[in-house]
């Protein structure tokens, strides 16, 4: 006679797992202010049933989702162990890893610990599996591509390790330039000064700085040089040494700008280039150059590229299903409505 499992006799696949909360953590820091972070766990595991009972957790369900919730709450004591909280982000992104994981990556609580900056009380660390490795990277090579749709922390993890470059002296100024291709790189025709006719295309880059520096600094720094933000124009015939370089938006480059820039690179610098080719902006027949440089450099020794996606955005959870959305769409449609692939 075959027994029927009930709510209390898992199934033979089903198995259960307890964990003990160590008693120095509260049981809020685990389970998140009226349980919010338990929602989000229960959410990602409809089929698993979870108790908790004082300081114990206890699990029953299929025997990969408990041992993976299992993982989970190892993970997330291994992060506030070291005094950082868990937030329902930070719940859904590890679940998302573990998920994903071959066993050979890193876990969660090495990509979520991992701090680039700390500054005005908040501190910059990736998010994601795709963002530590981005960040790796740029430790690791002398050119670094970061490309990925918005949202994915390309450019702002890029400022974080040139300002952690230039506080720990490894290089003497940072560089930020991207092409001003609204314009067409002609600024004449916008009033005000030099300043004021590239303020909206370099506007990003100073609001991620003032994110990162104090900002009464950040003139001083300008005037003395150790900080130039400039349209991509102003690079050409120049040799960069001892320099953190960030070339953003590049996929509005030429490949003759893409090229130029390329070869600004002196002694001891660094370059970081970043951009989404999805979003280019150049006149039809341009080719954009960071869609060309893949060919040309992949393969080449000390240049790497990393390629975040949708699932890495770290904007407001609806940035990334809009991305998806798009990307579905032109997929279904062939991009006849010109959302920027075919430019």
């Amino acid at each position: 006679m075959t027994q029927t499992p009930t709510a209390h006799t898992p199934a033979p696949e089903q198995a259960r797992a307890h964990f003990t909360v160590p008693a120095k953590h509260p049981m809020v820091t685990v389970l998140g202010s009226g349980d919010a972070l338990l929602r989000v766990i229960e959410k990602a595991f409809p089929a698993v049933d979870i108790h908790v009972r004082g300081n114990q957790v206890s699990a029953a369900g299929d025997a990969a989702d408990v041992a993976l919730i299992q993982r989970l709450f190892d993970e997330m004591m291994l992060v506030l162990r070291t005094g950082q909280p868990m937030t329902e982000d930070a719940v859904e992104r590890s679940i998302a890893m573990l998920r994903a994981s071959d066993g050979t990556a890193e876990t969660p609580a090495e990509v979520l610990t991992q701090n680039i900056l700390s500054s005005r009380g908040r501190t910059i660390r990736p998010k994601t599996l795709n963002q530590k490795h981005y960040v790796d990277a740029i430790d690791k090579h002398t050119i670094v591509f970061g490309i990925g749709p918005a949202g994915t922390g390309k450019t702002y993890l890029a400022m974080a390790k040139a300002v952690q470059a230039l506080q720990s002296k490894q290089v003497t100024r940072i560089i930020l330039t991207r092409p001003a291709v609204e314009a067409g790189e002609r600024l004449g025709f916008l009033p005000g000064t030099l300043y004021e006719k590239i303020d909206p295309y370099l506007r990003p880059l100073y609001d991620a700085l003032h994110d990162m520096l104090d900002p009464d600094s950040i003139p001083r720094l300008m005037a003395a040089g150790t900080i130039e933000v400039a349209p991509l124009a102003y690079m050409r015939g120049r040799t960069l040494n001892d320099a953190f370089i960030i070339l953003d938006e590049a996929q509005n480059t030429s490949a003759e700008q893409m090229k130029m820039f390329l070869t600004r690179l002196g002694f001891d610098s660094k370059i970081v280039i970043t951009g989404d080719v999805t979003q280019v902006d150049l006149p039809n027949g341009t080719k954009s150059g960071l869609r060309q440089v893949q060919e040309i450099l992949d393969g080449v020794d000390d240049v790497h590229f990393s390629r975040l996606t949708s699932h890495d955005v770290v904007r407001h959870k609806l940035v990334g299903r809009i991305v998806d959305a798009y990307e579905k769409y032109d997929g279904l449609n062939g991009d006849r409505h010109g959302t920027g692939h075919g430019k």
